[in-house]
């Protein structure tokens, strides 16, 4: 762990605040009129997932949390439960469906995702930056429609429903980048 002054805490720091890992997700240095600047974040409980706003003076100071990454295989779910394994221990771990938030868009079985380890324990599942999905359900395509200019929905086999270019048609498996949600080309 490291020291850090508030104005230096960007979006995805993680960092101890009143005992409590938080992830940063938002900040914006603020200085209204004539009175001393601040550092308005925007903060998540990493343990409970509770999302709250906190105000700090610029020269506040905090601790800065690094984490362990490792490497994990999604197993299955179960009730809401996600099951994970460890690649190199084999130990198994799951998550509930709040804690994993967009990510459960982007799990099939046997897929390879990171895990950070805060002092041993899983607290936060990454999935890869681009995932094969099946087309499970999209409209026909349009005739003389061009490529570039018009889109429709497709729902994947995960429930997730992105913008795909008229050719594609059900069945068909298409890459998605993880981070925006957004269809990128025909796997």
């Amino acid at each position: 762990m490291s020291v850090i002054a508030a104005i230096d805490l960007r979006p995805g720091m993680l960092v101890t605040v009143e005992g409590n890992l938080c992830l940063v997700m938002k900040t914006h240095h603020h200085t209204p009129g004539n009175l001393r600047g601040m550092i308005q974040t925007r903060l998540r409980n990493v343990v409970n997932g509770n999302s709250f706003e906190q105000r700090f003076r610029p020269d506040e100071r905090m601790e800065q949390v690094f984490l362990d990454r490792i490497e994990a295989e999604f197993l299955y779910e179960d009730q809401g439960e996600y099951h994970f394994m460890n690649s190199e221990n084999y130990e198994q771990f799951s998550f509930d469906k709040e804690t994993l938030g967009d990510v459960v868009n982007y799990l099939l079985p046997g897929i390879k995702v990171q895990v950070a380890l805060h002092e041993g324990k899983a607290i936060q599942v990454s999935a890869p930056n681009k995932v094969n999905l099946k087309v499970i359900e999209t409209d026909p395509p349009l005739k003389g429609a061009t490529v570039s200019a018009s889109k429709k929905p497709a729902k994947l086999e995960t429930g997730l429903v992105v913008q795909v270019p008229q050719f594609i048609n059900v069945d068909d498996v298409i890459t998605v980048d993880s981070r925006e949600g957004t269809y990128l080309d025909r796997a």
